[in-house]
């Protein structure tokens, strides 16, 4: 008895001694190979890429994030330069009940104003990635983060605060439209 519980063993010599054996195994086999494109496209509906709208989702809300890890390595290192480039040219940025409208207005926020960026101050800045939010809409999107900065010397925490921003996609990149900054609640 086989495994399928058939006591009949067939065997090749016995196949082989039915007329019309060869034609039979030459049509199973070219059954076989008809159904290959078949299984082939069944198989490729499962686990198929994302479309390439999703795609290009994902790649832009990484881009947008970056906007993130930049901010917080220019202001890390008081890389002035870096965290211009994150703004676009018509820029407005809300801190403190001040706006400051345009890249020149901003750049001299940051150069003479921003905590971060005085040269007395040995911050490093640190953000909880959980409270990171970003979305993206077309060319437009959000961003919103904290920003822990951290005295290298003393280990002690000195500003927390928030960056609640409109972002958009200007000649390919993203870069920030509209910055609200403000001291974030400790609940979120």
């Amino acid at each position: 008895m086989d495994a399928f519980g058939s006591s009949a063993a067939v065997t090749a010599d016995s196949t082989r001694s039915r007329p019309g054996w060869r034609l039979r195994v030459l049509a199973g086999i070219a059954a076989a190979l008809a159904l290959v494109p078949v299984v082939a496209g069944c198989g490729a509906s499962t686990g198929s890429a994302p479309p390439a709208s999703d795609i290009q989702r994902q790649a832009d809300l990484y881009a947008i994030n970056q906007i993130e890890v930049k901010w917080h390595e220019a202001s890390s290192t008081k890389n002035l330069d870096l965290m211009m480039s994150l703004w676009a040219d018509d820029a407005t940025f809300t801190t403190s009940s001040k706006t400051y409208t345009g890249k020149t207005a901003i750049r001299d926020f940051f150069a003479t104003q921003a905590a971060p960026f005085k040269p007395e101050n040995h911050w490093v800045s640190d953000t909880p990635a959980y409270k990171s939010k970003a979305s993206v809409d077309g060319d437009k999107g959000t961003l919103y983060f904290q920003c822990d900065y951290i005295d290298i010397d003393t280990k002690a925490v000195k500003v927390v605060v928030s960056a609640d921003q409109q972002v958009a996609r200007v000649n390919g990149v993203w870069v920030i439209k509209a910055a609200i900054s403000a001291t974030p609640g400790l609940g979120y």
